[in-house]
């Protein structure tokens, strides 16, 4: 993996990929897509790594989105589908992720927030999806409907003007708004809290959320039935009872 991304395998479980390119606003760069698809293979195929934390080098920008000059060198008309790493589209995870803005998260930069499934934010960060001031398309929004109502996010998509960290907050679209200095912490503190559950059961409840975004109700309790039994059978299951029955700490096993 190259400098352009960082990934940090932490003995707790947590996987902090870093994108490290400060002097470009971390834009999407070639180098910058490559290293983010490598990372996002090593946190999945790694077992000992449970929660992934993404987040950008400085304080200025998350990730500033794609890099307009390399379009403008390639001449780049319809992007193809592999071009930029998605979680959710074209990179499948099953375990958790969370987004942890530092700064600007402008287009693309939206974008790889957007597909974390949860999001940490500065107060010092912006967010905007500014791809009609430069004439691109913005297709891989779609999926905003299931996180802010659909009013808000018609005016955010048709005016690409950038919203406040308080205001992404107050829509629904980030989690926890912190002052810039505590802002790693609060993402740690995250996701150390969705380590404390077992497994099994964060893995089947991640799947049950997405789930539900494309299915309907009686569809999506069939399916969401079915993703739980691997849990309600696991050693775990029986674990967190008599764990609480014990008054201890459960010992999760992940079987």
């Amino acid at each position: 993996m190259s400098d352009a991304v960082l990934f940090d395998a932490r003995d707790d479980g947590i996987a902090i990929i870093t994108i490290n390119r400060p002097d470009t606003r971390n834009a999407l760069s070639h180098e910058v897509r490559q290293g983010l698809f490598a990372a996002w293979d090593r946190f999945e195929r790694d077992d000992k790594l449970r929660v992934a934390i993404l987040t950008g080098v400085g304080e200025k920008a998350f990730c500033a989105g794609g890099d307009l000059k390399e379009m403008v060198e390639r001449q780049l008309q319809v992007p193809p589908r592999e071009m930029f790493p998605v979680p959710g589209d074209n990179i499948e995870l099953s375990k958790p992720t969370i987004a942890a803005v530092n700064g600007v998260a402008f287009a693309g930069g939206w974008m790889i927030a957007q597909a974390c499934d949860l999001c940490v934010a500065s107060t010092a960060a912006r967010f905007a999806i500014t791809e009609v001031k430069v004439g691109r398309g913005s297709p891989w929004a779609a999926p905003l409907i299931h996180m802010i109502p659909q009013r808000i996010m018609m005016e955010i998509i048709l005016t690409g003007k950038p919203i406040t960290a308080q205001r992404a907050y107050e829509i629904g679209l980030v989690n926890r708004l912190v002052e810039p200095a505590a802002l790693m912490d609060a993402a740690l503190e995250l996701a150390n809290e969705i380590l404390d559950g077992a497994p099994l059961s964060v893995k089947a409840g991640r799947e049950t959320v997405m789930l539900a975004t494309e299915m309907g109700r009686a569809a999506a309790l069939q399916a969401a039935r079915a993703a739980h039994e691997v849990t309600y059978r696991s050693e775990d299951a029986q674990e967190g009872p008599r764990a609480f029955a014990e008054k201890r700490r459960p010992q999760w096993k992940n079987r």
